[in-house]
């Protein structure tokens, strides 16, 4: 498996990664001997403080010691001419650090993370089975699953099975909005309850009557009847162009 993330990273000696949550470096490792430059930012002190002496005679290997979601992604050395994320990531924390960084002013231009399987299937889905972090991700890069890994491929074993997750981000948003918080603010509003009708499920989320998210829905071409899950981005975006226009509800 980590012959698998080391080459869905496509990296080369020309290369600015980003490694989040190196831990005890068996990742680190491979990174430091394939790329340019390498940031490893741990928050815990013991682990970085080895993976600092063991990285200290290596000139392209720089050890934080922080919080990545305390971080502006932009602020670390080096990634300003472009750089990849390349990480083991945390469980609990992987939505956040996706959009930790899909959403800072200087975005990577590739991601490659091992994730838990229903995570990464969430991501990568198609309308149909769409969900808040679907859109969020898709918003921004194009992702895919590159390889799925067994609970039985580490020790000790976790409790579920991981993918390989890259995801190829985009030089601009999938769909072209002016204002990114009133657009997944829309998003959220339209998930707000779980397998309802958008027409009522937006009502709630937007605190709207009926009637007026009816006329909205299907002056954006979408039957009220459907469900926020089966909405493409495309469909999202007329809908919170339509929802932000001089004739829109807010």
């Amino acid at each position: 498996m980590l012959a698998a993330v080391v080459t869905a990273g496509e990296l080369s000696e020309r290369d600015t990664v980003v490694e989040v949550g190196p831990g005890s470096g068996i990742l680190t490792r491979e990174l430091a001997a394939r790329v340019g430059r390498l940031v490893a930012v741990e928050l815990d002190r013991e682990l970085a403080g080895h993976l600092e002496k063991e990285f200290a005679a290596a000139v392209n290997v720089t050890v934080i010691n922080d919080d990545i979601m305390q971080l502006d992604p932009a602020a670390l050395p080096g990634v300003a001419g472009g750089y990849k994320v390349v990480a083991n990531l945390p469980y609990y924390i992987t939505s956040a650090v996706l959009r930790r960084f899909l959403e800072a002013s200087t975005k990577p231009e590739l991601m490659v993370v091992m994730v838990q399987r229903e995570v990464a299937e969430a991501i990568t889905a198609s309308p149909g089975r769409m969900s808040v972090l679907s859109v969020a991700v898709q918003f921004y890069g194009q992702p895919e699953i590159i390889d799925y890994a067994p609970a039985a491929c580490f020790y000790p074993p976790p409790e579920v099975d991981s993918a390989i997750l890259r995801i190829r981000v985009l030089p601009c948003p999938a769909v072209a909005v002016s204002d990114e918080a009133s657009f997944f603010g829309l998003v959220r509003a339209g998930f707000n309850a779980a397998r309802k009708q958008l027409v009522n499920s937006l009502g709630q989320g937007l605190g709207l009557e009926k009637a007026a998210v009816q006329a909205l829905l299907e002056g954006s071409g979408i039957e009220p009847r459907r469900r926020a899950e089966t909405l493409s981005l495309v469909e999202w975006g007329r809908l919170w162009q339509a929802w932000r226009g001089p004739e829109g509800a807010q």
